[in-house]
Protein backbone atom coordinates (compact mmCIF):
# COMPACT_ATOMS: atom_id res chain seq x y z
CA UNK A 1 0.00 0.00 0.00
CA UNK A 2 1.56 3.27 -1.10
CA UNK A 3 2.00 6.19 1.31
CA UNK A 4 0.64 9.69 0.77
CA UNK A 5 2.87 11.88 -1.39
CA UNK A 6 4.34 14.81 0.61
CA UNK A 7 3.56 18.29 -0.63
CA UNK A 8 7.21 19.20 -1.18
CA UNK A 9 7.63 16.42 -3.75
CA UNK A 10 4.66 17.32 -5.92
CA UNK A 11 5.29 19.02 -9.26
CA UNK A 12 1.90 20.39 -10.19
CA UNK A 13 1.34 20.95 -13.87
CA UNK A 14 -1.55 22.83 -15.38
CA UNK A 15 -3.56 19.80 -16.39
CA UNK A 16 -7.20 19.94 -17.20
CA UNK A 17 -10.51 20.14 -15.40
CA UNK A 18 -11.43 17.90 -12.52
CA UNK A 19 -8.19 15.95 -12.36
CA UNK A 20 -6.27 19.20 -12.00
CA UNK A 21 -8.63 20.43 -9.27
CA UNK A 22 -8.43 17.26 -7.23
CA UNK A 23 -4.64 17.09 -7.57
CA UNK A 24 -4.11 20.73 -6.59
CA UNK A 25 -6.48 20.74 -3.64
CA UNK A 26 -5.27 17.43 -2.23
CA UNK A 27 -1.63 18.34 -2.67
CA UNK A 28 -2.15 21.54 -0.69
CA UNK A 29 -3.74 19.46 2.07
CA UNK A 30 -0.92 16.87 2.04
CA UNK A 31 -3.42 14.14 1.15
CA UNK A 32 -2.99 11.12 -1.05
CA UNK A 33 -3.74 12.22 -4.60
CA UNK A 34 -6.03 10.20 -6.89
CA UNK A 35 -4.45 6.88 -7.79
CA UNK A 36 -2.68 6.59 -4.41
CA UNK A 37 -4.57 4.43 -1.94
CA UNK A 38 -5.34 5.82 1.52
CA UNK A 39 -4.09 3.87 4.54
CA UNK A 40 -6.46 2.21 6.98
CA UNK A 41 -5.83 5.01 9.47
CA UNK A 42 -6.63 7.76 6.98
CA UNK A 43 -9.65 9.96 6.67
CA UNK A 44 -11.65 7.05 5.26
CA UNK A 45 -11.87 5.52 8.73
CA UNK A 46 -11.45 8.67 10.81
CA UNK A 47 -14.70 10.57 10.54
CA UNK A 48 -15.53 10.38 14.24
CA UNK A 49 -15.58 14.13 14.88
CA UNK A 50 -19.06 15.53 14.47
CA UNK A 51 -19.54 18.94 12.93
CA UNK A 52 -17.98 21.13 10.22
CA UNK A 53 -14.61 19.39 10.22
CA UNK A 54 -16.26 16.07 9.44
CA UNK A 55 -18.08 17.65 6.51
CA UNK A 56 -14.86 19.23 5.24
CA UNK A 57 -12.98 15.92 5.47
CA UNK A 58 -15.79 14.08 3.72
CA UNK A 59 -15.72 16.52 0.82
CA UNK A 60 -11.96 16.23 0.51
CA UNK A 61 -12.29 12.45 0.43
CA UNK A 62 -14.80 12.83 -2.39
CA UNK A 63 -12.33 15.08 -4.20
CA UNK A 64 -9.76 12.29 -3.81
CA UNK A 65 -12.27 9.96 -5.49
CA UNK A 66 -12.96 12.65 -8.17
CA UNK A 67 -16.60 12.90 -7.16
CA UNK A 68 -16.41 16.64 -7.61
CA UNK A 69 -20.15 17.35 -7.79
CA UNK A 70 -20.75 15.52 -4.52
CA UNK A 71 -17.81 17.32 -2.94
CA UNK A 72 -19.16 20.69 -4.05
CA UNK A 73 -22.62 19.85 -2.73
CA UNK A 74 -21.15 18.93 0.66
CA UNK A 75 -19.09 22.12 0.84
CA UNK A 76 -22.15 24.21 -0.05
CA UNK A 77 -24.16 22.54 2.72
CA UNK A 78 -21.31 23.19 5.14
CA UNK A 79 -21.24 26.87 4.22
CA UNK A 80 -24.98 27.23 4.75
CA UNK A 81 -24.50 26.58 8.45
CA UNK A 82 -20.97 28.02 8.73
CA UNK A 83 -20.72 30.83 6.15
CA UNK A 84 -17.58 32.26 7.79
CA UNK A 85 -15.53 29.07 7.34
CA UNK A 86 -12.93 30.61 5.03
CA UNK A 87 -11.15 27.35 4.21
CA UNK A 88 -14.43 25.84 2.98
CA UNK A 89 -15.06 29.00 0.94
CA UNK A 90 -11.66 28.62 -0.69
CA UNK A 91 -12.27 24.99 -1.62
CA UNK A 92 -15.69 25.86 -3.03
CA UNK A 93 -14.10 28.56 -5.19
CA UNK A 94 -11.55 26.08 -6.51
CA UNK A 95 -14.23 23.52 -7.33
CA UNK A 96 -16.30 26.08 -9.20
CA UNK A 97 -13.31 27.46 -11.09
CA UNK A 98 -12.22 23.97 -12.12
CA UNK A 99 -15.40 23.72 -14.19
CA UNK A 100 -14.14 26.56 -16.37
CA UNK A 101 -10.34 26.15 -16.51
CA UNK A 102 -7.43 24.16 -15.07
CA UNK A 103 -6.10 25.17 -11.64
CA UNK A 104 -2.56 24.76 -10.33
CA UNK A 105 -2.95 25.05 -6.56
CA UNK A 106 -5.43 25.51 -3.76
CA UNK A 107 -6.58 29.12 -3.85
CA UNK A 108 -6.02 29.57 -7.58
CA UNK A 109 -9.11 31.74 -7.82
CA UNK A 110 -7.29 35.03 -7.30
CA UNK A 111 -8.37 37.94 -5.13
CA UNK A 112 -6.79 36.49 -1.97
CA UNK A 113 -3.50 37.76 -0.53
CA UNK A 114 -0.52 35.40 -0.54
CA UNK A 115 -0.33 35.53 3.24
CA UNK A 116 -4.01 34.63 3.59
CA UNK A 117 -3.55 31.77 1.14
CA UNK A 118 -0.54 30.50 3.06
CA UNK A 119 -2.53 30.64 6.29
CA UNK A 120 -5.47 28.73 4.81
CA UNK A 121 -3.20 26.09 3.32
CA UNK A 122 -1.58 25.61 6.73
CA UNK A 123 -5.02 25.24 8.28
CA UNK A 124 -5.92 22.63 5.67
CA UNK A 125 -2.73 20.70 6.39
CA UNK A 126 -3.31 20.81 10.15
CA UNK A 127 -6.91 19.66 9.87
CA UNK A 128 -6.13 16.86 7.42
CA UNK A 129 -3.13 15.62 9.40
CA UNK A 130 -5.50 14.82 12.28
CA UNK A 131 -7.58 12.59 10.01
CA UNK A 132 -4.61 10.90 8.39
CA UNK A 133 -3.12 10.12 11.83
CA UNK A 134 -5.78 8.64 14.06
CA UNK A 135 -5.72 9.54 17.76
CA UNK A 136 -3.95 6.72 19.66
CA UNK A 137 -6.49 4.78 21.72
CA UNK A 138 -4.25 2.26 23.52
CA UNK A 139 -2.00 4.97 24.99
CA UNK A 140 -2.52 8.25 26.86
CA UNK A 141 -0.64 11.58 27.04
CA UNK A 142 2.33 10.92 29.32
CA UNK A 143 1.51 13.99 31.43
CA UNK A 144 -1.66 12.52 32.98
CA UNK A 145 -0.07 10.44 35.73
CA UNK A 146 -3.06 10.79 38.04
CA UNK A 147 -6.13 13.02 37.98
CA UNK A 148 -7.79 14.12 41.21
CA UNK A 149 -11.30 12.70 41.72
CA UNK A 150 -12.81 16.19 41.41
CA UNK A 151 -11.08 16.76 38.05
CA UNK A 152 -13.74 15.48 35.67
CA UNK A 153 -11.74 16.35 32.55
CA UNK A 154 -8.23 17.31 31.47
CA UNK A 155 -7.22 19.40 28.47
CA UNK A 156 -4.05 18.70 26.45
CA UNK A 157 -2.99 21.20 23.76
CA UNK A 158 -0.51 20.24 21.02
CA UNK A 159 0.73 23.50 19.49
CA UNK A 160 2.71 21.81 16.70
CA UNK A 161 -0.28 19.86 15.40
CA UNK A 162 -2.80 22.61 16.21
CA UNK A 163 -4.88 20.17 18.22
CA UNK A 164 -6.60 20.18 21.60
CA UNK A 165 -7.42 16.83 23.21
CA UNK A 166 -10.01 16.29 25.91
CA UNK A 167 -9.67 13.42 28.38
CA UNK A 168 -12.32 12.29 30.84
CA UNK A 169 -11.58 11.03 34.33
CA UNK A 170 -13.28 7.63 34.50
CA UNK A 171 -12.72 6.11 37.95
CA UNK A 172 -9.24 7.57 38.05
CA UNK A 173 -8.36 6.53 34.50
CA UNK A 174 -7.87 9.16 31.77
CA UNK A 175 -9.92 8.24 28.71
CA UNK A 176 -9.95 10.01 25.37
CA UNK A 177 -13.18 11.89 24.73
CA UNK A 178 -12.68 14.28 21.78
CA UNK A 179 -10.22 16.53 20.00
CA UNK A 180 -10.46 19.89 18.25
CA UNK A 181 -8.53 22.14 15.88
CA UNK A 182 -6.86 25.14 17.59
CA UNK A 183 -4.82 28.23 16.80
CA UNK A 184 -1.87 29.28 18.97
CA UNK A 185 0.89 31.90 19.12
CA UNK A 186 2.06 33.67 15.97
CA UNK A 187 5.68 33.09 16.96
CA UNK A 188 5.27 29.54 18.19
CA UNK A 189 5.45 28.25 21.75
CA UNK A 190 7.74 28.41 24.81
CA UNK A 191 6.55 31.86 25.94
CA UNK A 192 9.23 33.84 27.79
CA UNK A 193 8.07 37.42 28.10
CA UNK A 194 5.19 39.81 27.60
CA UNK A 195 4.55 40.65 23.97
CA UNK A 196 6.55 37.82 22.39
CA UNK A 197 3.35 36.42 20.83
CA UNK A 198 4.20 32.88 21.95
CA UNK A 199 2.05 30.30 23.69
CA UNK A 200 3.42 29.00 27.01
CA UNK A 201 4.34 25.36 27.55
CA UNK A 202 3.55 23.87 30.93
CA UNK A 203 0.97 22.60 33.41
CA UNK A 204 -1.76 25.15 34.08
CA UNK A 205 -5.24 25.35 35.56
CA UNK A 206 -8.43 27.19 34.60
CA UNK A 207 -8.80 30.29 36.80
CA UNK A 208 -12.04 31.92 35.57
CA UNK A 209 -15.00 31.69 33.21
CA UNK A 210 -15.58 34.93 31.30
CA UNK A 211 -18.94 34.92 29.47
CA UNK A 212 -19.51 36.55 26.09
CA UNK A 213 -21.36 39.55 27.55
CA UNK A 214 -18.27 40.62 29.51
CA UNK A 215 -15.97 40.52 26.48
CA UNK A 216 -15.51 42.19 23.13
CA UNK A 217 -16.53 40.31 19.99
CA UNK A 218 -12.87 39.43 19.37
CA UNK A 219 -13.06 36.64 21.99
CA UNK A 220 -16.18 35.06 20.52
CA UNK A 221 -18.49 33.02 22.74
CA UNK A 222 -16.33 33.25 25.87
CA UNK A 223 -12.91 32.90 27.48
CA UNK A 224 -11.23 30.79 30.13
CA UNK A 225 -8.03 32.31 31.59
CA UNK A 226 -5.27 29.98 32.82
CA UNK A 227 -2.69 30.62 35.55
CA UNK A 228 0.21 31.66 33.33
CA UNK A 229 2.79 32.49 34.59
CA UNK A 230 2.65 29.57 37.00
CA UNK A 231 5.11 28.93 39.84
CA UNK A 232 7.66 27.30 37.52
CA UNK A 233 7.39 30.16 34.98
CA UNK A 234 7.96 32.82 37.62
CA UNK A 235 10.91 30.93 39.02
CA UNK A 236 12.53 31.14 35.58
CA UNK A 237 11.73 34.80 35.01
CA UNK A 238 8.94 34.28 32.49
CA UNK A 239 6.37 37.03 32.46
CA UNK A 240 3.34 38.29 30.61
CA UNK A 241 -0.33 37.76 31.32
CA UNK A 242 -3.73 37.17 29.76
CA UNK A 243 -3.24 33.67 28.32
CA UNK A 244 -6.73 32.35 27.71
CA UNK A 245 -8.67 29.65 25.94
CA UNK A 246 -11.17 31.64 23.90
CA UNK A 247 -13.34 31.73 20.77
CA UNK A 248 -13.32 33.67 17.50
CA UNK A 249 -15.02 36.88 16.33
CA UNK A 250 -18.55 36.54 14.97
CA UNK A 251 -17.33 37.02 11.38
CA UNK A 252 -14.69 34.26 11.65
CA UNK A 253 -15.23 30.51 11.92
CA UNK A 254 -11.59 29.64 12.66
CA UNK A 255 -8.17 31.24 12.62
CA UNK A 256 -4.92 29.97 11.06
CA UNK A 257 -2.73 27.61 13.10
CA UNK A 258 -0.36 30.46 14.10
CA UNK A 259 -2.55 33.48 14.63
CA UNK A 260 -2.91 34.44 18.30
CA UNK A 261 -0.83 36.61 20.61
CA UNK A 262 -0.24 33.55 22.79
CA UNK A 263 -3.74 32.31 23.60
CA UNK A 264 -5.24 28.97 22.59
CA UNK A 265 -8.13 29.73 20.21
CA UNK A 266 -10.99 27.43 19.19
CA UNK A 267 -14.01 27.97 16.97
CA UNK A 268 -16.97 29.22 19.00
CA UNK A 269 -18.76 25.93 18.36
CA UNK A 270 -15.85 23.94 19.75
CA UNK A 271 -15.24 26.32 22.64
CA UNK A 272 -18.86 25.88 23.73
CA UNK A 273 -18.38 22.10 23.81
CA UNK A 274 -15.09 22.31 25.67
CA UNK A 275 -16.25 25.11 27.96
CA UNK A 276 -19.17 23.04 29.23
CA UNK A 277 -16.64 20.65 30.82
CA UNK A 278 -14.21 23.15 32.36
CA UNK A 279 -14.10 23.63 36.14
CA UNK A 280 -12.68 26.88 37.49
CA UNK A 281 -9.70 26.26 39.75
CA UNK A 282 -9.77 22.53 39.01
CA UNK A 283 -9.40 21.59 35.34
CA UNK A 284 -5.78 21.08 34.26
CA UNK A 285 -4.71 22.59 30.93
CA UNK A 286 -1.43 21.06 29.78
CA UNK A 287 0.19 22.81 26.82
CA UNK A 288 2.91 20.96 24.92
CA UNK A 289 4.83 21.58 21.72
CA UNK A 290 4.04 18.02 20.71
CA UNK A 291 2.10 15.48 22.74
CA UNK A 292 4.03 12.42 23.87
CA UNK A 293 2.11 9.19 24.44
CA UNK A 294 2.74 6.28 26.82
CA UNK A 295 1.06 3.02 27.70
CA UNK A 296 -0.96 3.18 30.94
CA UNK A 297 1.33 0.61 32.59
CA UNK A 298 4.37 2.80 31.94
CA UNK A 299 2.66 5.80 33.53
CA UNK A 300 1.71 3.65 36.51
CA UNK A 301 5.38 2.89 37.28
CA UNK A 302 6.23 6.58 37.74
CA UNK A 303 2.95 7.30 39.53
CA UNK A 304 3.53 4.54 42.06
CA UNK A 305 7.09 5.67 42.70
CA UNK A 306 5.98 9.24 43.33
CA UNK A 307 3.16 8.10 45.58
CA UNK A 308 5.73 6.25 47.67
CA UNK A 309 7.84 9.41 47.94
CA UNK A 310 4.78 11.45 48.89
CA UNK A 311 3.78 8.98 51.58
CA UNK A 312 7.34 8.90 52.95
CA UNK A 313 7.30 12.73 53.09
CA UNK A 314 3.99 12.67 54.97
CA UNK A 315 5.15 9.99 57.38
CA UNK A 316 8.46 11.75 58.17
CA UNK A 317 6.68 15.05 58.81
CA UNK A 318 4.18 13.34 61.10
CA UNK A 319 6.95 11.51 62.99
CA UNK A 320 8.50 14.76 64.21
CA UNK A 321 11.88 13.76 62.76
CA UNK A 322 12.62 17.14 61.19
CA UNK A 323 15.91 16.07 59.62
CA UNK A 324 14.22 13.16 57.82
CA UNK A 325 11.40 15.49 56.76
CA UNK A 326 13.79 18.13 55.35
CA UNK A 327 15.70 15.51 53.34
CA UNK A 328 12.67 15.33 51.02
CA UNK A 329 13.46 18.88 49.82
CA UNK A 330 16.00 19.61 47.10
CA UNK A 331 18.96 21.98 47.23
CA UNK A 332 17.12 24.31 44.84
CA UNK A 333 13.93 24.36 46.92
CA UNK A 334 12.10 27.65 47.31
CA UNK A 335 8.82 28.76 48.83
CA UNK A 336 7.88 32.39 48.50
CA UNK A 337 11.08 34.36 49.09
CA UNK A 338 12.73 31.63 51.15
CA UNK A 339 15.40 29.24 49.94
CA UNK A 340 16.06 25.85 51.50
CA UNK A 341 18.28 27.05 54.38
CA UNK A 342 15.87 29.74 55.60
CA UNK A 343 12.84 27.54 55.16
CA UNK A 344 14.48 24.58 56.97
CA UNK A 345 15.45 26.77 59.93
CA UNK A 346 11.89 28.03 60.16
CA UNK A 347 10.55 24.47 60.10
CA UNK A 348 12.94 23.39 62.87
CA UNK A 349 11.68 26.21 65.09
CA UNK A 350 8.03 25.41 64.36
CA UNK A 351 8.37 21.65 64.86
CA UNK A 352 10.30 22.11 68.10
CA UNK A 353 7.11 23.54 69.62
CA UNK A 354 5.04 20.47 68.68
CA UNK A 355 4.42 17.59 71.05
CA UNK A 356 2.55 15.69 68.30
CA UNK A 357 1.69 16.11 64.60
CA UNK A 358 -0.90 14.43 62.40
CA UNK A 359 -0.86 14.86 58.60
CA UNK A 360 -3.44 13.49 56.18
CA UNK A 361 -3.27 13.78 52.40
CA UNK A 362 -6.01 12.92 49.93
CA UNK A 363 -7.28 13.68 46.41
CA UNK A 364 -3.82 13.49 44.87
CA UNK A 365 -3.23 14.68 41.29
CA UNK A 366 0.06 14.25 39.41
CA UNK A 367 1.06 15.82 36.09
CA UNK A 368 4.38 15.32 34.33
CA UNK A 369 5.71 18.57 32.89
CA UNK A 370 5.70 18.76 29.06
CA UNK A 371 9.10 18.29 27.49
CA UNK A 372 10.62 16.86 30.68
CA UNK A 373 10.89 13.50 32.39
CA UNK A 374 12.24 14.90 35.66
CA UNK A 375 9.54 17.37 36.79
CA UNK A 376 6.07 16.59 38.17
CA UNK A 377 3.37 18.91 39.52
CA UNK A 378 1.58 17.32 42.49
CA UNK A 379 -1.67 18.69 43.93
CA UNK A 380 -3.47 17.32 46.99
CA UNK A 381 -5.70 18.14 49.93
CA UNK A 382 -3.77 18.37 53.18
CA UNK A 383 -5.28 18.01 56.64
CA UNK A 384 -2.86 19.07 59.36
CA UNK A 385 -3.29 19.01 63.11
CA UNK A 386 -0.95 19.33 66.10
CA UNK A 387 -1.13 20.22 69.79
CA UNK A 388 -1.46 23.94 68.91
CA UNK A 389 -2.72 24.19 65.29
CA UNK A 390 -5.24 22.61 62.95
CA UNK A 391 -5.96 23.46 59.30
CA UNK A 392 -7.00 22.12 55.90
CA UNK A 393 -5.49 23.44 52.68
CA UNK A 394 -5.05 22.55 49.03
CA UNK A 395 -1.33 22.17 48.43
CA UNK A 396 0.84 22.21 45.31
CA UNK A 397 4.35 20.79 45.11
CA UNK A 398 6.85 20.49 42.27
CA UNK A 399 8.92 17.31 42.52
CA UNK A 400 12.16 17.05 40.54
CA UNK A 401 14.57 14.22 39.96
CA UNK A 402 17.92 15.58 41.07
CA UNK A 403 20.62 15.57 38.36
CA UNK A 404 18.10 13.76 36.15
CA UNK A 405 19.18 10.46 37.73
CA UNK A 406 19.07 10.99 41.48
CA UNK A 407 16.17 10.76 43.93
CA UNK A 408 12.97 12.77 43.60
CA UNK A 409 12.97 15.92 45.75
CA UNK A 410 10.50 18.78 46.35
CA UNK A 411 11.76 22.02 44.79
CA UNK A 412 8.65 24.15 45.30
CA UNK A 413 5.75 24.08 47.74
CA UNK A 414 2.82 26.38 48.49
CA UNK A 415 -0.91 26.51 48.96
CA UNK A 416 -2.58 25.88 45.60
Amino acid sequence: MKPSIPLASLKLNCITGRTAASTAILAACCLAIPGVLASENSIVTELSMAGPETALVKSLQEIAERRMDSALSGIEQLLKTNPNFRLAQLIKGDLLLARARPINDMGDTGGVSQQDLADLREEARARMQRHQESVPRNVTPKYLLQMQPEQKYAIIADTRKSRLYMYQNVRGEARYLADYYISSGKNGSQKLKEGDKKTPVGVYFITANLPREKLTDFYGSGAFPINYPNEWDRRHGRNGYGIWLHGTPSNTYSRPPRASDGCVVLSNQDLDRVGATLQVGITPVIISEEVEWVKPDDAAVLRNKLMQHLESWRRDWESGDTDAYIRHYGRDFSSGNQGLAEWAEHKRQVNAAKSWIKVGISNVGMFLYPGRNDLVVVNFDQEYSSNNLSNKIKKRQYWMKENNKGPWRIIYESAA
